[in-house]
């Protein structure tokens, strides 16, 4: 028995030839495809590693034709009026499977036309699956990946819980100074920052917090007996970065000032009201802490051709 990632699994009742279950094949373990598979079940989308046993039988997809447990969508056949019904092209904001998607086919010079093909898929769904947000099946997460040589795991960010930064670096880098301007741009999107303060016994910490910008102030709430407290009444770094795995880029910005807690009740209202998120770790966090930059500087990798 041998098997392609995107082929169906079936299982069939001994004595009446009646289908009993089935599902798509999602995960290898042997590059000749011999047995077991990781299957995703038609009846309970879960996956479970098989050893098919004498009912069992495979039903091979053919390269390029939709598998038989997926009905193409209109989107995928290419049907111009599902396509237009799409979200409007513009700024491109693409999904995390889509950047990979797009990542791995131009690493590999591959064009839409040929990756589209190879998939079974029309190139303007492929354009779609990549530039616009997306949750595309588990059929097409598949056969994308078996067109591109990799894993549906790795296009769906397997891994998201190893450090990040440990993939491949780009061919040719560029690392550039970034402007207090452009500094204050990616500081003001608000989300998660790390503050490196020391606190009482000595031992210098770098803590992550829940941090917005307000009137050019970087503010957070803690509580007053925690690490990130320690920052009032000292200089404080604080730090913000992103890192894109699926296009080996990432920027991060660097800000230094002194550090405050704000003491008036209106002001701690009016930031409260204001804030977009409560701290992610829960609990008591009514101490608001303000960082008023001196020094902003940042950095940006990116491709040496852009």
């Amino acid at each position: 028995m041998r098997a392609h990632l995107g082929d169906q699994l079936v299982i069939e009742s001994p004595t009446t030839g009646v289908t009993r279950r089935d599902g798509v094949i999602v995960g290898l373990h042997h590059e000749d495809g011999t047995p077991p598979y990781d299957v995703r079940w038609s009846d309970t989308d879960e996956v479970t590693l098989v050893f098919p046993g004498p009912d069992a039988h495979i039903r091979h997809v053919e390269r390029g034709q939709p598998a038989t447990t997926h009905e193409p969508s209109r989107a995928e056949r290419g049907d111009a009026d599902a396509v237009s019904a799409a979200p409007p092209t513009g700024t491109p904001n693409p999904g995390d499977i889509g950047r990979r998607v797009a990542a791995e086919r131009q690493r590999q010079r591959l064009s839409r036309e040929e990756t589209a093909r190879r998939a079974g898929m029309s190139p303007g769904y492929l354009a779609y699956l990549e530039e616009r947000p997306s949750d595309p099946s588990v059929v097409t997460v598949v056969r994308l990946a078996d067109a591109l040589g990799t894993t549906a795991t790795a296009l769906r960010g397997g891994g998201m819980d190893l450090p990040p930064g440990q993939g491949m670096a780009l061919l040719h880098p560029q690392l550039r100074e970034l402007g207090p301007e452009e500094c204050r741009t990616l500081l003001s999107t608000h989300g998660v920052g790390r503050i490196a303060v020391s606190p009482s016994d000595g031992r210098p910490a770098i803590v992550p917090v829940n941090y917005e910008v307000i009137d050019d102030e970087i503010v957070f709430r803690t509580a007053p007996d925690s690490v990130p407290a320690a920052a009032v009444g000292t200089e404080v770094a604080f730090e913000v970065d992103h890192v894109d795995e699926a296009l080996s880029q990432g920027w991060s910005v660097l800000a230094v000032g002194p550090a405050s807690v704000v003491t008036q009740p209106d002001v701690a209202r009016r930031l409260t009201q204001r804030a977009h998120t409560t701290p992610w770790a829960g609990g008591e966090r009514e101490m608001w802490v303000s960082i008023r930059p001196t020094s902003l500087t940042g950095r940006r990798i990116t491709p040496a051709d852009q």
